[in-house]
């Protein structure tokens, strides 16, 4: 599934090549991708005419700020892209792929497909005069962003302290932390040395700062490498991203830590791998 930096990466690329350009129509080509409005039509009729002044992220969503001809507000596009949605800016003569599920024409002859495979991803349409969080409901028991002010050192030592779950649980819970996922969790507690297995409550202030350094270096690591591709996660040009090359411990069990060289292992939590290094995580 496409974490933080991954959608993060898309926004960024989202920013560069459609604002300001109008949505001309567009095509709907499976029904449950839509989440609101569920009619088609409706959801068709919102974005046509309307242009895109600024992408936001919060947590793994993408919410694109609309107005209309006028500039006036037209509401929101959101979308989750869930396990293997891809958002790729493309010409409308290229091929269409047999997993393209909504279709959105824009000026200057663009444009944007929302291709994905395993059909988990979902499309919002927010009308105007409508708080995102009113319509899209996984916003609103989000926890904060990991580069925002409120998510701290002292703000992680506090919602660790008593919970008796294993580490690698809590930073996958959206309502702790938003946007981390299984990739980037195993990454954070590689470099802050803290096995997947410990329980929160055993944390502490110290390695809590740790952690929490840990997590903000792993994130632009990831960020600056355009996120990583192990399956479907594309740009919107439909490039890969470049992290997976230089993982510390996701997805590489069995090979050598690049640190002490002892093989990378691997462990189930709660349904998810985890993968840790024996000898530098404690």
């Amino acid at each position: 599934m496409p974490e933080l930096p991954e959608v993060e990466t898309v926004r960024r690329g989202l920013n560069r090549v459609t604002l300001g350009l109008s949505i001309r129509g567009g095509e709907v080509l499976l029904e449950r991708t839509l989440s609101y409005p569920v009619s088609i039509e409706a959801f068709l009729a919102g974005l046509t005419g309307c242009s895109l002044k600024e992408w936001c992220r919060r947590g793994k969503y993408l919410l694109g700020r609309l107005a209309d001809a006028s500039g006036a507000d037209a509401g929101w596009l959101g979308v989750h892209l869930r396990m293997t949605g891809q958002l790729l800016w493309v010409a409308p003569e290229g091929p269409l792929p047999v997993h393209c599920r909504v279709r959105l024409c824009f000026e200057g002859g663009r444009e944007l497909r929302f291709v994905d495979q395993r059909t988990f991803g979902r499309m919002w349409w927010v009308p105007p005069g409508q708080a995102p969080e009113a319509i899209i409901s996984g916003l609103a028991g989000l926890g904060p962003e990991p580069f925002d002010a409120q998510f701290s050192p002292a703000y992680l030592a506090q919602v660790l302290k008593q919970r008796q779950r294993p580490i690698k649980n809590a930073l996958l819970d959206q309502a702790l932390i938003a946007g981390i996922g299984n990739i980037y969790a195993d990454e954070a507690l590689f470099l802050s040395g803290i096995r997947p297995k410990t329980l929160c409550a055993q944390i502490g202030p110290r390695r809590a700062k740790r952690l929490h350094e840990a997590i903000l270096q792993v994130l632009t690591t990831s960020i600056e490498a355009g996120g990583t591709t192990f399956s479907d996660f594309r740009d919107v040009y439909g490039v890969n991203g470049n992290y997976g090359g230089v993982a510390w411990v996701y997805d590489r069990e069995g090979k050598p830590c690049r640190v002490c060289s002892k093989p990378i292992e691997r462990l189930k939590l709660a349904g998810r791998s985890a993968h840790f290094c024996p000898s530098c995580q404690r």
